[in-house]
């Protein structure tokens, strides 16, 4: 039976310096305009640009970003296919982010009862690095949920309180507290699982001190994790080898817990928990490095630096105000 067209778009912020991946992505886009309008938003340099409009369906909407202040071109490509949008419901999602019909719908029925849906991402495959970095996936579903590739909004709730801010980090952080300050409802749907294509090993490795600079936005997880290298030091001079134990122990059952949540033993292989304390280890290193970015100026984004993680609600509310 074929499965029902939403009224609804999805939108594909995209930017691409080489197009290995052009024929499975066009696949997928292919299935896509089955199920909803299709917005890409590319923002990859003129001849990858042509390449791609030639290699999608005709039925995907194919445009160039729009003039959206800021230094994050994800936030701009966002925020233009919001404007473009022709329907109320909008999926947003990154160009390794995978729908079936089911999540799909999933997401867009979420939007009834919400002005914003995050739902939760699994690993197509699991290499090592996928696993490593599930890890730290358990461990967000234990506090208030991971942060995911995809989003639901609502356009009209967005676009009424005049977009969000483009020049953070961390922007999806940044569009989902733009909600919560305009006193919108935010779903965090961790029991809604869309498939995620894992990088490669060169690009997990390369996402390492972006991803510890997210935590300058969440100031509870920055303390934790700068602690984490010195209470390790700690341990080992004092040969206090039951303590790192005990702590690797502790974020291992902490992932468990996360695992076990909102059905996620259905999705997440049973070993995957025991990845916890290298992804802690790696952010516990990877966090003094994203300091040192800070005191100069920010972390790197392509061709600029970008400095602030993402707005405080406070600030926000103090802005809309």
């Amino acid at each position: 039976m074929r499965p029902p067209r939403h009224d609804a778009e999805y939108v594909l912020p995209l930017r691409w310096d080489e197009d290995a991946d052009l024929p499975e992505l066009s696949r997928y886009l292919a299935e896509l305009v089955g199920l909803l309008d299709v917005t890409v938003v590319d923002g990859s340099r003129a001849e990858l640009f042509e390449r791609h409009r030639a290699a999608f369906p005709a039925a995907v909407r194919h445009l160039a970003p729009g003039a959206w202040p800021g230094a994050n071109g994800k936030a701009r490509g966002v925020m233009t296919g919001i404007q473009a949008a022709r329907h109320d419901r909008v999926v947003i999602a990154d160009d390794d982010v995978r729908y079936d019909a089911s999540t799909i719908a999933a997401v867009l029925n979420r939007l009834a009862d919400a002005d914003l849906v995050r739902p939760q991402n699994i690993f197509r495959t699991s290499p090592w690095h996928a696993r490593w970095d599930t890890g730290r996936t358990l461990l967000n579903r234990v506090w208030g949920g991971d942060y995911s590739g995809t989003l639901g909004v609502r356009r009209s709730f967005v676009l009424a309180r005049g977009g969000y801010d483009g020049d953070v980090l961390f922007e999806n952080l940044e569009l989902e507290r733009t909600v919560l300050a305009h006193g919108g409802r935010v779903d965090v749907a961790s029991d809604v699982f869309v498939v995620r294509l894992p990088p490669t090993p060169a690009q997990f490795w390369n996402q390492r001190v972006r991803q510890a600079y997210d935590d300058f936005a969440q100031p509870a997880r920055l303390a934790l994790h700068l602690a984490i290298l010195p209470a390790v030091g700690w341990a080992v001079s004092a040969r206090r080898p039951g303590a790192v134990a005990a702590g690797a122990a502790a974020a291992i059952g902490l992932a468990e817990v996360g695992r076990r949540r909102d059905g996620g033993a259905a999705v997440f292989d049973g070993t995957t928990a025991l990845w916890a304390p290298v992804w802690l280890l790696e952010r516990a290193l990877a966090i003094w490095i994203a300091l040192g970015c800070r005191l100069r100026g920010g972390v790197r984004y392509r061709d600029t630096r970008i400095f602030r993680a993402a707005s405080s609600i406070r600030s926000l509310r103090r802005r809309s105000a």
